[in-house]
């Protein structure tokens, strides 16, 4: 956000106030009768930004109706320390200009696998590669994703009809895959995906192992990057870092 030399801290947090509201209700079409309090918290569940600064928003709302309401041209009754200006200045950024997924994990190899290879040979491949998440691919489309609890919990299930381990591993990667797991275990997204929104993806589905991006988020795409739960740690120091 472009800082104006010229504005005391009370017009540049009012001016920071005004740009999360006016944009969270354009986001979220909240009403012009919600106060901006009670959109904070009706955005906390759906807006990692949000939820991570809830109590700081809250009261800062407390602070821009103190100085709204109790100020004039002449005379301000409050004026937010620097630190409060910086911070209301990085959500409103963070809100109107998210920093995106594809910036970060298109500089990352993500390793794909056909349907049609065993599962002994992916057990083989995740050990020597050290990839343990990997897309699966079957005529072109993206079928699922291959991962360690998937195999075991496959396998697993299948030992207690047939002991032949080797006969087990010679099956297909595909047969560990299961049509609801679009949505569930995996999702397709596309290049806008933003940071913000994709730890919210995580938050809101605990079993969600991966987030694919394709450029349209279409499953006969090129993959862009791969998110996995073990990226969440990583988005949310780019956002706490993010300017």
């Amino acid at each position: 956000m472009i800082i104006d030399a010229n504005k005391t801290n009370a017009q540049r947090f009012i001016t920071a106030y005004n740009t999360i509201d006016q944009s969270l209700r354009s986001i979220y079409n909240y009403k012009r009768s919600m106060t901006f309090s009670d959109m904070i918290r009706r955005t906390v569940p759906i807006n990692s930004v949000i939820r991570k600064y809830e109590d700081k928003l809250i009261d800062y709302a407390r602070l821009r109706n103190s100085i709204i309401h109790n100020s004039n041209e002449e005379f301000v009754i409050a004026e937010p320390h620097s630190e409060v200006v910086l911070l209301m200045e990085k959500i409103a950024e963070m809100i109107t200009k998210p920093p995106k997924v594809v910036n970060i994990v298109a500089k990352r190899a993500v390793l794909t696998i056909e349907g049609n290879m065993s599962i002994k040979e992916v057990i083989s491949l995740m050990s020597k590669s050290g990839f343990k998440t990997l897309p699966v691919y079957e005529n072109g489309k993206i079928m699922g994703i291959a991962t360690p609890n998937r195999i075991i919990e496959w396998c697993g299930a299948k030992i207690d009809d047939d002991h032949n381990v080797e006969s087990i591993l010679a099956n297909p990667i595909s047969q560990t895959l299961k049509d609801g797991d679009l949505n569930t275990r995996f999702t397709l997204c596309n290049e806008n995906l933003t940071i913000q929104e994709a730890l919210d993806m995580f938050y809101r589905n605990r079993i969600l192992s991966a987030i694919i991006i394709t450029k349209n988020g279409g499953s006969y795409e090129k993959i862009m990057g791969l998110l996995t739960i073990s990226d969440i740690m990583d988005l949310s120091k780019i956002l706490d870092d993010y300017e």
